[in-house]
Parts: structure tokens; sequence; C-alpha cells
């Protein structure tokens, strides 16, 4: 429960998909849980980020942990933090993350993802940034990049408006 919240109960088709998709009845999911539709559709679109997309899985995760940082999201970092590390990103990246602009510890590639996903954040890709981006992704990677963090830009704002809390706080 939150101040703003409480919890529902997870019915159990979903409960069941969540467990096929590796993911566990998280706060966040019990409070979107008062509304059944918005919960599925949200796991669709998450997940699918998450195990469909073709890009690198640390790449997203990186772009995931800077959306948190960018919006001062506790909650989004600690569970995507876990993630990160689960998926491979370098220890030292996340270490580095909030300095990536002047770190060593990202590639060529890396940056230009991480720039798109602050334009994102900001709410506005330059012609600059997209063709940097696009300079060393694919067309359908780049849509993968762009949902990426524009989903993931919208969930701290939604974990926000619920006020959700990190688990066991």
């Amino acid at each position: 429960m939150t101040d703003r919240y409480s919890f529902a109960e997870i019915n159990e088709l979903t409960a069941e998909r969540i467990t096929e998709l590796g993911g566990k009845p998280i706060n966040l999911y019990r409070i979107l849980a008062n509304q059944p539709e918005m919960l599925n559709a949200w796991l669709e679109f998450a997940y699918s980020i998450r195990l469909s997309a073709k890009t690198a899985r640390p790449l997203r995760e990186l772009m995931i942990l800077r959306t948190a940082q960018l919006q001062n999201s506790a909650y989004e970092w600690y569970q995507h933090r876990k993630m990160a590390s689960t998926a491979g990103v370098d220890e030292h990246q996340i270490a580095e993350l909030a300095m990536w602009r002047s770190s060593k510890a990202f590639n060529a590639k890396e940056k230009a993802a991480l720039d798109l996903t602050e334009a994102i954040v900001e709410g506005q890709v330059s012609d600059d940034i997209h063709a940097e981006a696009a300079k060393h992704f694919s067309q359908a990677e780049m849509i993968e990049l762009v949902m990426t963090a524009s989903f993931y830009s919208m969930v701290p704002r939604v974990l926000a408006a619920l006020a959700v809390k990190i688990e066991g706080s």
C-alpha cells in the first residue's frame, strides 16, 4: 500500500504471466492491479522491450538507469540496478553513468545511445543527436532504443503519481 493507492490482488492468469516472463509481483504491479487491463498492457510493453528487443540488453539497461538518474527515480533505479548487473553491465559503467560524457568507460555507440536517452527525457531529439545515433544503429534498432528511452522516461512519472514505494521500505 502507498499513501494514495492500495495493493490489489493480481489475478491468477496475470500472476502466471508475470512468473513466465521472469518477473515478480512488485509493488508497482500490485498497485496497477487495481485496473487489470492497464497492468496487462504495462506488462506486455515492458517485457517486449526487455525480452524481445534485438539491441543489446546491457545497453538498454544503461539507458534505463540513465532515465532513473535524470528523473531521480529511486524505485526505477532499485529495480533496474539489479537487472543491469544480471544483464552484464560493467560495474564501472554504472558508477560512471552520471558522467558518461567525459568517462572513458563508454564507447561511441553507448554514448550515442545515452545522448539519445537524455534528449528523449528532455523531450527534444535534435537532428544532430539522431544522426549520431543512426551512425551506430539500424532503423529497427533506433526504434527499439527510442521506445526503450520513451517508455522508461514515463515510468518515473507513473511511479511518482502512484507514490510507489520500494519493496520493504
